[in-house]
């Protein structure tokens, strides 16, 4: 095994013990960039000699944290003060923040190698960059956290950080055949990162086992009062929860309103899985209200999108994608209160999930339509992901299946708020009994 096939967790370790040293790791990761990349071309911002100064400067100080040593791609909608970040679109070209994002001064608190920028699509909605799929280059990753899935599911770092105001993190997980976590909203702090809309934008991990995730996840939660939303309080003992040998859990299959766009194989391939499980789940259908969480998710992400992006549109609309000059459009459409009733239907809509949490421990649902769609035009659909981004639940994306053309296909674990401990219990379970 090469360095930069080693777990984040074993390779941490390693340099703690001094058996293996952050240069080599990061030589290692910069090695496999270099034969796979010019294909998967998971990088916007690469600079080697850049980053091997940061594993030498590891290297001869003691170890600082959980991930000393340890390499860790950011996608480029995080500030960094060293490195651009452009977030996805000619209109940021050349951007130089002046400080990290709290969560990439948190990465380097912790010890993290900051390895450099991954590929999003523009402003981290639907326009696709250049990454393409590991698995099949002629197929997308997901997005739009594309080049932080590629590079992990590819080897080149064995983290990365993403983010999920839809489907960004779950979907682009399942495409690639890793894990991703999106945490309980308001766990993570989004300080310095892309605004898109204060009430969906979600931080999100991808790593290759639930031990990583767990790892990744822990050195950046914390309290920050410069996050409207984060709350004090005790941080989830993820790191536990994914290493301890869990109970049974009680898990709900639910189809949600969009299983009739679910491919043939998914359909097939869930339904045998809850076959499986027998009497560790049950068919569980969501209120009839949920079908209409796709068009309250629009009118909340449109309606911010208008206030967040009015300079840019107001200077050079025509240099947007058509896709986010439409969505602006329409939140500039909407009525006045419009937003305000969606955030409403929202709040029944977590109660509604509350009472099914009150019976089971964790959702059992695809994380997308099927495999990673043939073609590089879109991303891929992430309707799977529309009701628990909008409730701001907890969610996880689990390699565990196989399409009919052979790609991965994710099953995706979500749990009630708060409950992100849980639902890293119910998915290392998971995760071994599928692996059994």
């Amino acid at each position: 095994m090469t360095p930069n096939e080693m777990s984040a967790r074993a390779a941490a370790a390693a340099i703690r013990d001094r058996s293996l040293s952050s240069v080599e790791l990061v030589q290692s990761c910069l090695d496999r960039i270099a034969a796979v990349d010019g294909e998967v071309e998971a990088w916007t911002h690469l600079d080697s000699g850049q980053a091997l100064a940061q594993a030498r400067e590891r290297d001869a100080g003691r170890a600082s944290g959980p991930l000393h040593g340890v390499p860790v791609g950011i996608k480029d909608i995080f500030d960094t003060a060293d490195m651009p970040t452009e977030n996805g679109s000619v209109l940021h070209a050349g951007r130089r923040p002046a400080e990290d994002a709290a969560i990439v001064a948190r990465l380097r608190a912790a010890g993290a190698v900051i390895m450099g920028k991954t590929v999003t699509t523009e402003f981290a909605l639907y326009a696709p960059g250049k990454t393409r799929n590991p698995h099949d280059p002629a197929r997308t990753p997901g997005g739009s956290s594309s080049g932080s899935a590629a590079a992990v599911a590819a080897g080149m770092v064995p983290l990365a950080i993403g983010s999920q105001t839809k489907g960004s993190v779950i979907r682009p997980a399942a495409f690639c055949g890793i894990y991703g976590y999106k945490p309980t909203h308001g766990l993570i702090s989004r300080r310095r990162m892309l605004e898109l809309s204060r009430a969906l934008d979600h931080v999100g991990v991808f790593a290759r086992d639930i031990g990583d995730v767990a790892l990744l996840a822990e050195a950046i939660v914390g309290f920050d009062g410069r996050d409207p939303d984060m709350r004090p309080g005790a941080a989830p003992d993820l790191i536990a929860a994914a290493a301890a040998p869990p109970a049974p859990p009680r898990l709900a299959f639910v189809e949600t309103p969009v299983w009739p766009g679910a491919d043939e194989d998914t359909k097939a391939a869930f339904q045998a899985l809850a076959k499986s499980l027998g009497a560790h789940v049950a068919a569980v259908a969501l209120p009839p209200a949920f079908a209409s969480a796709d068009d309250w998710h629009a009118t909340i992400l449109c309606g911010d999108l208008a206030r967040g992006f009015a300079a840019e549109y107001a200077a050079d609309r025509d240099r947007l994608s058509p896709r986010l000059r439409t969505m602006i459009e329409r939140g500039q459409g909407l009525e006045a209160g419009d937003r305000g009733r969606a955030l409403e239907n929202v709040a029944k809509l977590r109660r509604a999930l509350g009472e099914v949490f009150g019976r089971y421990d964790a959702i059992l649902t695809p994380a997308a339509p099927g495999e990673a769609p043939l073609g590089l035009e879109t991303t891929g659909d992430p309707a799977f992901c529309t009701i628990w981004t909008l409730c701001g639940v907890p969610a996880m994306t689990l390699p565990l299946l196989e399409g009919a053309n052979g790609m991965p296909m994710g099953a995706q674990l979500v749990a009630d708020r708060g409950e992100d401990a849980r639902l890293f219990r119910a998915a290392r379970w998971l995760a071994d009994f599928v692996g059994d």
